[in-house]
């Protein structure tokens, strides 16, 4: 529980410590990106860890639940509460009570503010899929808090 609240606490600072620092400069969209980047090296290392001892993938699909239950439950704490899919290379992973937007007032009040809180979460799945070998592009919106959508579409090489 400690360590949960600790690995919030890091995140929420090291997005305020990014946006004071750099948004004058670079500006929201460079800020965004450069969290981002900062996920996408950690899912690569997390994902490199977890599936060690993991016999391989048969298919796309197969690892997208890999990432929905074991993936997601150990970065943040709970699985993915709906995946859905179109079978064509895009999938939805829908998290209700998402552990970085939970601190956050529900309703629509810190809506604006979402998108820099969740740019290093999409880094982390882009990160975490690239080591598994799909190469993606992951968004995330926000229709009400702390509810959360990602949707992940695998470029096909």
């Amino acid at each position: 529980m400690a360590d949960d609240s600790l690995f919030e606490f890091l995140h929420m600072e090291i997005v305020s410590h990014i946006f004071n620092e750099q948004q004058s400069s670079k500006g929201e969209a460079a800020c965004i990106s450069l969290l981002e980047a900062m996920g996408f090296r950690v899912g690569q290392g997390l994902i490199e860890r977890l599936t060690r001892d993991t016999p391989s993938f048969k298919d796309e699909l197969d690892i997208m639940k890999f990432i929905c239950k074991d993936f997601w439950t150990k970065v943040f704490r709970r699985q993915v509460d709906n995946l859905r899919t179109n079978h064509q290379g895009t999938y939805v992973l829908q998290d209700n009570k998402f552990s970085f937007l939970t601190q956050f007032s529900g309703g629509k009040q810190y809506l604006d503010q979402a998108p820099k809180y969740l740019a290093f979460s999409c880094g982390v799945v882009r990160g975490a899929l690239s080591n598994l070998g799909l190469e993606s592009v992951v968004t995330a919106e926000v229709s009400i808090m702390p509810s959360c959508k990602f949707q992940v579409v695998i470029q096909k090489l």
